[in-house]
């Protein structure tokens, strides 16, 4: 198969515009260059809003109020965003060559018009198109393609307060809910209109190839694995094909070249005209490498291809793909009543987010589902929750998960909003057309079923599908008895009458009927998720703060930092909220109408939570409250993890966070911004979630060490520090030699500082779990505290006690990408050097830290055993490119602990032209950011990222108590 993907040089005018048809279009009068009124260059794939957009005949909807400059469609009918699109192509055949066009995906129906010729695309948001054009292509090959795109049936009117889901009509459609807004999302005016996925031409012979499908079964405790393959083949010749069909697996080796584990060649007799299904013989493997989700091994993929050859004709067709071997089992906790997920045999505790999607204008690419999908992964995430309300996820958001092992939860489109339990409630029979419903998902099913980072399906947000759809669903997608939870090892021999898995829809994942049924919350669909606010860090730990076993949302403050503001907002955007004080003493925030556009979150609870921010301070400014909101944002999503992780298994199975990020500029439940920037709370999540942790339990000041690994951990212990603002270490233990069991969190010490009798009010405590044998370090976690019924107003005073910073940079340069290590120690004099021999570095020799011996301090810096180090990787990743190296020093004012700094890497100063533009290169990936370092502590932070063309990038450094911007490099 020769594909072509049509993603350039389309055009697109407004229908009321043009007062030609599509025949004339592709036939006598296609638009002519120069361009003239109404026709422009269009985005495709895309929306009709990002046409518009993208040649300014809109504001940017996501910046301040500008989106309510846009007419809704409720005002401007349907019409006002009926589009037309247009492009050329280039397709000559030879005999007996057959070429489709394909959709991937159009919003919501449309009239294909090529060559004068007229096809229709029916109705429904997510499902593909594919026709066949072979007999209508010009015959000088120079073809002429014009796509008449109308929106959803019924785009419904946005009620004066908004809503969840605006007035729910578009509901009755099968299309994504969201675009009439939510409480975390402004209205979409074009209802996401537009050709929005992939368009593209294949090539083939004969016998065409259709969407194959993959499964494994697993014997023998995974020694003995076989794969199951089944295909559609479809002659399209007036003749009998007869047929060589190959299927191969393959892996790839470090140095690019492949390996070809099997080939299988089978062959078959396909009558003319006539489509048929084939099962090749399941192929045996011996202990095949398996695919693992993110912290529980490595997502090993091999590659997948299938073959047709015709005889008389070669080659008819080929396909491809990734596949994964691994086996997902879910069921019910008996003990907790939480879904417990197991991969591979190995139960895995969920720590992950819900998700809506990249983009609200589906601006999608790969790159940026790559920088998304990596996100989750720095996390230290393991799931993410496609929510019903968005998108039937892209193929490239999959490969991606795939490679990142992220477990995808996909849901249908259903929401409780908008299908039966909205306010006012809404149409309680689900969309209007339960075929189209149906036809949808089936293909969605057929699109996504062979990666094997897809690990359920479920039929809608709070919401279960309409009776006779969630009965078709539960049909479609019975498990096969391989995937059935039975028990088994897996010893007995492959029975030759169980159907062939491959057969089967999909067959070898769950299905639940909703998100709040079947084992989450409370398992009966009863409002139980929640809550989505700020919260007492401390109440994440008790044992009455969530009732059930896996709590499918749970949501928090999201505020970014201060660049973003000024970069998504207009300067009355940057003021920052009214302290309203109440009657009972709580503060209620009242923010500026264009944060309370963008759906802003206070960070106080009036009756429950003090305000968090005031807690550090009254803020003096934006720039000052952002990074208050960083504090907090820290804290907070922090103590959720280890909340729900010191009671992993005991009472919970799984938690979920609402959300991870916004598909637009909102300002709330995120852990990174719409312009791809980290807040700290995306750093408060990847240390909590890590694989092996040691943190404290903020209820009891019980020290615990999480193990979510299936190994034993032996030999570790565990070092607690405390250190007062004035940097000196009141408190210092070290405990006993610890075994950890796998998959258990465990209870150790008690931190008992805050008890003492000169306990300050204010203290950082620094936790590390090290191996006993070579102090390599295992899990560090430093906190800021107070004493109970305190606040932290005492860092106020602290900004100014500025320690000395000694960083070391070493950067590799390949083309546009960079690759840096930072090596950052605090040079503050330490300690009494009769006091206990701290563990403040990550490698001790002899006692102390050998600073000569860089490489290795920056090789082992994780506390991870690595085949190759990540110093070696990225040398070898570079070696064609350049590198240097800098050493700065940044002079302090005293002694004590650096707190809580941050790198960001911008456009030098000389290339900012513009004052106040956002000199911010975005995205950036940091091992490590809003990190703080006690005195002679040395840490190692790696960052990448690209640079745009013609850019030279510079690395600052901030922190609380280094407010000064430092150039680094």
């Amino acid at each position: 198969m020769v594909k072509t993907v049509l993603d350039k040089g389309w055009l697109a005018a407004r229908s009321t515009e043009v007062e030609i048809n599509g025949v004339q279009l592709t036939t006598t009068q296609p638009p002519t260059q120069p361009l003239n009124s109404p026709w422009m260059e269009a985005a495709v794939p895309g929306t009709v809003l990002g046409t518009l957009l993208k040649n300014k005949l809109i504001p940017d909807p996501f910046y301040g109020l500008e989106n309510e400059a846009i007419i809704d469609i409720a005002d401007s009918g349907r019409e006002h965003y009926t589009f037309w699109f247009f492009t050329t192509f280039e397709c000559k055949l030879s005999n007996n060559q057959h070429v489709d066009l394909n959709f991937r995906a159009i919003n919501y129906s449309a009239e294909v018009y090529l060559n004068g010729h007229k096809e229709v695309l029916p109705k429904g948001m997510f499902r593909r198109h594919s026709i066949d054009i072979t007999d209508i292509l010009h015959p000088d090959g120079q073809n002429l393609l014009a796509v008449l795109v109308y929106p959803p049936d019924h785009p419904g009117r946005i009620p004066p307060k908004g809503g969840q889901g605006g007035d729910h009509e578009i509901g009755k459609d099968v299309a994504a809910q969201y675009v009439e807004g939510w409480d975390w999302m402004t209205p979409i005016r074009d209802r996401n209109t537009g050709i929005w996925d992939e368009v593209s031409i294949t090539v083939t012979g004969p016998v065409k190839i259709v969407d194959p499908h993959l499964a494994s079964s697993f014997f023998d405790d995974y020694k003995r694995v076989y794969l199951h393959s089944t295909v559609e083949l479809v002659n399209r010749n007036a003749l009998v094909a007869e047929c060589s069909l190959n299927i191969q697996v393959s892996t790839e080796l470090e140095d690019g070249t492949f390996l070809v584990e099997h080939l299988e060649t089978q062959h078959v007799s396909i009558s003319a005209g006539a489509n048929i299904h084939y099962t090749f013989p399941q192929l045996y493997l011996y202990k095949p490498n398996l695919w693992w989700p993110n912290g529980m091994g490595k997502q090993h993929l091999y590659n997948v291809e299938i073959t047709v050859n015709v005889k008389g004709y070669g080659e008819s067709d080929t396909w491809s793909h990734h596949f994964g071997f691994r086996k997902i089992e879910s069921h019910i906790d008996s003990a907790t009543g939480g879904r417990i997920f197991k991969v591979n045999g190995q139960p895995i505790f969920i720590r992950g987010g819900n998700w809506i999607l990249s983009d609200g204008l589906l601006r999608l690419s790969k790159e940026r589902y790559k920088t998304d999908i990596r996100f989750h992964a720095d996390m230290n995430f393991n799931m993410m929750r496609c929510w019903g309300g968005g998108l039937a996820e892209r193929p490239e958001f999959y490969h991606y998960c795939d490679l990142y092992g992220l477990l995808v939860w996909q849901e249908f489109w259903i929401t409780g909003d908008c299908d039966g339990r909205g306010d006012p409630v809404s149409n309680p029979d689900g969309p209007l057309d339960h075929d189209l419903f149906l036809l949808c998902a089936r293909d969605t099913i057929k699109l996504l079923r062979n990666h094997p980072s897809l690990a359920l399906w479920v039929g809608g947000n709070e919401q279960v599908p309409p009776p006779d759809i969630n009965a078709a669903l539960k049909n479609d997608l019975q498990l096969h008895p391989y995937y059935m939870n039975l028990n088994n090892n897996g010893t007995s021999t492959i029975t030759l009458m169980i159907k062939d898995p491959s057969q089967y829809l999909d067959g070898t994942r769950v299905y639940v009927q909703g998100s709040m049924w079947d084992g989450f919350a409370d398992g009966k669909g009863d409002f139980t998720d929640g809550p989505y606010e700020i919260q007492n860090p401390e109440d994440f730990f008790k044992h009455d703060y969530y009732q059930y076993g896996f709590n499918p949302e749970v949501g928090n403050v999201g505020m970014p930092v201060a660049a973003t503001i000024r970069a998504t907002m207009p300067p009355e955007g940057w003021q920052i909220p009214l302290f309203k004080k109440l009657s009972n003493g709580y503060i209620e925030e009242v923010p500026n109408p264009i944060w309370t556009y963008h759906k802003y979150i206070p960070y106080s609870k009036p009756e429950k939570v003090h305000d968090q921010i005031l807690s550090y301070g009254k803020p003096n400014d934006l720039d000052d409250f952002c990074l208050k909101a960083q504090l907090v944002n820290y804290v907070q999503y922090r103590a959720l993890l280890e909340g729900y992780t010191s009671q992993m298994w005991s009472k919970y199975t799984g938690v979920l966070i609402w959300k991870t990020q916004n598909p637009w500029t909102g300002l709330r439940g995120q852990f990174y911004d719409h312009l791809l920037d980290q807040t700290a709370g995306f750093y408060g999540c990847r240390s909590a979630a890590e694989p092996i942790h040691v943190q404290l339990n903020l209820a009891t000041y019980s020290v615990e060490v999480v193990n979510t690994t299936s190994e034993e951990l032996s030999n570790v212990a565990i070092e607690a520090s405390v250190w007062d603002l004035e940097g000196e270490c009141p408190y210092y233990k070290t405990s006993e030699k610890l075994t950890v069991p796998p998959k258990k969190t465990i209870s150790t010490f008690e931190m008992k500082y805050p008890k003492s009798k000169n306990s300050k009010p204010v203290y950082f405590l620094l936790l590390k779990l090290y191996d006993v044998s070579d102090n390599r370090i295992y899990s560090r976690n430093f906190y800021w505290l107070h004493l109970t019924g305190g606040d932290y107003k005492l860092l106020e005073q602290f900004r100014e006690r500025r320690p000395p910073l000694k960083i070391t940079s070493l950067t590799f340069i390949k083309g546009s990408s960079y690759e840096m290590r930072m090596h950052i120690q605090n040079t503050s004099k330490k300690p009494d050097s009769n006091a206990p021999p701290y563990r403040n570095n990550f490698i001790r020799r002899n006692g102390s830290f050998d600073e000569s011996d860089s490489s290795e301090s920056f090789d082992l810096l994780d506390g991870e055993k690595h085949e190759i180090s990540l110093y070696e990787k990225i040398r070898r990743n570079f070696s064609r490119g350049h590198n240097k190296a800098k050493v700065s020093e940044v002079n302090g004012t005293g002694k004590g602990v650096a707190f809580f700094l941050h790198f960001s890497v911008h456009a030098s100063k000389e290339e900012n032209k513009k004052g106040e533009e956002d000199t911010r290169i975005l995205p950036v990936h940091y091992s490590d950011n809003y990190f703080s370092l006690v005195p002679g502590e040395v840490m190692t932070v790696t960052i990448s990222f690209e640079v745009p063309p013609g850019v030279t990038p510079r690395v600052t450094l901030h922190g609380w108590n280094h407010h000064d911007v430092h150039t680094v490099l």
